[in-house]
């Protein structure tokens, strides 16, 4: 509230003193509750995990804790450590998210120029043709045949190729293009610049907001997908992160009995509040796999506002 006070004083007039009315204060309050409230609901779900892997099972598993953990421990982090397979998943998902953010900002940014580009071949036509995948699909049924045609169907390529081109974020990329300053690409051409060197050192320097953008986006969902496995791929050694997460939720009963079975009979008279349950399992596996892509946010966040207003807005 001070902070909007100083502002306002520093854009008033000299000698004109402004007095904020009792109307004005009360839509401050009632603006600061809403979003607190807001800011609440989207932060406790995960807060609620979070307590819940680190109280002692018994009572996550009887929903006694619910805001302040109880009897913290962290052996269920130690514990789900030990699970087959979470570290080999943990790799493909990091190769998964890291090539495929890659790949989707490449095709985005470089289509998105090219079809600011009057003298591309048949860019009314191309530009359309990919904005039309957004609205028609054919079903997972001829999907799957296809993958299963060229040979994709149990191959790490599975998670890049289908989603190399994404229409939305072209689109973003070419309206971003569109409000920057044609004069420095005109400039390019009078000095002789080609095509890829105006992209490259020109126009990716300049479009870093809306690369962040369409990065960020990318990356939680190639982090997140989990859909492509459960169809496409039987080899457990190309398991992603998320689709463990889904096996281990589904299957949390028996992972539970597994992990308690690994441990000696002198831990387990030790501490029958850290014996696994179904709930610590899922509450902490949830953790593990969505922890990495929250610590994406901090390095994207200064360009994400600008880059999603900008690119979404022509002019």
């Amino acid at each position: 509230m001070k902070k909007r006070q100083k502002d306002f004083d520093d854009y008033r007039p000299s000698g004109v003193h402004y007095k904020r009315s009792f109307g004005d204060i009360m839509i401050s309050v009632i603006t600061y509750i809403v979003y607190s409230i807001f800011a609440f609901v989207c932060v406790y779900p995960f807060y609620y995990i979070f307590i819940n892997s680190i109280s002692s099972n018994q009572l996550s598993e009887r929903g006694k804790v619910i805001f302040v953990p109880l009897e913290v421990h962290f052996t269920n982090y130690m514990s789900v450590m030990k699970l087959e397979g979470l570290f080999d998943a943990a790799k493909i998902s990091l190769a998964r998210t890291a090539i495929g953010t890659i790949v989707v900002v490449f095709t985005s940014a470089f289509l998105g120029y090219m079809f600011t580009s009057k003298n591309m071949w048949g860019r009314k036509f191309w530009f359309r043709f990919i904005a039309a995948t957004m609205y028609f699909n054919a079903g997972i049924i001829p999907l799957y045949i296809t993958m299963t045609n060229i040979k994709l169907t149990n191959n790490f390529w599975i998670y890049i190729l289908p989603t190399a081109i994404s229409p939305f974020y072209m689109i973003l990329c070419k309206t971003f293009i569109e409000a920057t300053p044609g004069e420095l690409r005109e400039a390019a051409l009078i000095d002789g610049a080609g095509t890829l060197t105006i992209f490259f050192r020109i126009m990716l320097p300049v479009i870093k907001p809306i690369l962040a953008t369409v990065a960020i986006f990318t990356a939680v969902s190639q982090w997140n997908s989990f859909q492509d496995t459960l169809i496409y791929i039987t080899d457990k050694k190309l398991n992603t992160l998320q689709f463990v997460l889904y096996q281990y939720i589904t299957q949390s009963s028996s992972i539970k009995a597994l992990l308690n079975g690994s441990s000696s009979s002198a831990n387990i008279a030790a501490s029958m509040a850290k014996m696994q349950t179904a709930t610590s399992v899922r509450m902490t596996v949830t953790i593990v796999v969505v922890t990495p892509i929250l610590l994406v946010y901090p390095f994207f966040q200064k360009y994400f506002t600008k880059g999603i207003m900008i690119g979404a807005v022509k002019g």
